[in-house]
């Protein structure tokens, strides 16, 4: 098996999330005969989220670049990057980094076409909604993609920032989550919804979301696996 390096952090509870995850079911993909060797190189999020928010790609690209290397030079032979945000400079840090890189957007977009889905709703941090490095894919795919109005937009951004990604889950923000997807699936009659933040699923899932949900972060875990399990 190889090993798999995430390079995590941004958020701290999405990089939890992928280490229990990738861990249970590979164990349980092997009948308990084994679990996978991983490395983890956690970014300052806060460092890495200024650099998102100034339009500072270059030293971010950077900056992820030398954690995605030091993960290849602990024997890592597949990487990733555990935040859908972070794709935003998913092409430069590919290009400065030893060894190529799973892609959120890339595993999303081929899930999406795999079920046959058409219109599909993009939540996530207000980068991931307005700019289209989590779009090119699908839409490369012959897959529509919209997003919420700009309020409802910044509304998400601003839940995701200050609940979602110090773990703080609100019922009342479920609901406010719940009355978006409502009226995108009236308005531009989406099929799904992909949960385009790793930290989305801290709150939205299959039993509680109006409209079926692509989860980035289970896509994302399942392309990790198979290909580690190559």
């Amino acid at each position: 098996m190889k090993k798999i390096g995430l390079v995590g952090g941004t958020g701290p509870e999405s990089t939890a999330m992928y280490y229990r995850e990738i861990n249970s079911r590979i164990d349980k993909i092997t009948g308990g005969k084994m679990m996978p060797d991983m490395a983890i190189e956690s970014v300052d999020f806060r460092r890495a989220w200024g650099y998102v928010c100034d339009s500072k790609y270059d030293l971010l690209s950077s900056y992820l670049a030398e954690k995605a290397n030091a993960l290849y030079d602990s024997g890592c032979e597949v990487i990733a990057l555990t935040a859908g945000t972070m794709h935003i400079v998913y092409d430069e840090v590919s290009a400065r980094t030893s060894s190529s890189l799973v892609s959120i957007p890339k595993a999303v977009a081929d899930e999406v076409f795999r079920r046959g889905i058409r219109r599909v709703g993009l939540l996530g941090t207000i980068f991931t909604m307005e700019k289209d490095y989590m779009k090119k894919d699908l839409i490369a795919a012959g897959i529509e993609v919209f997003v919420p109005e700009k309020a409802e937009r910044d509304l998400i951004a601003k839940r995701i920032f200050e609940e979602l990604e110090v773990g703080i889950v609100k019922e009342e923000t479920l609901r406010e989550f719940q009355t978006i997807i409502n009226d995108m699936k009236d308005k531009d009659g989406i099929e799904a919804v992909i949960l385009g933040c790793t930290e989305l699923p801290l709150l939205l899932n299959n039993d509680n979301c109006p409209l079926p949900v692509i989860d980035s972060v289970d896509v994302h875990i399942n392309e990790l696996i198979k290909l580690s399990m190559n």
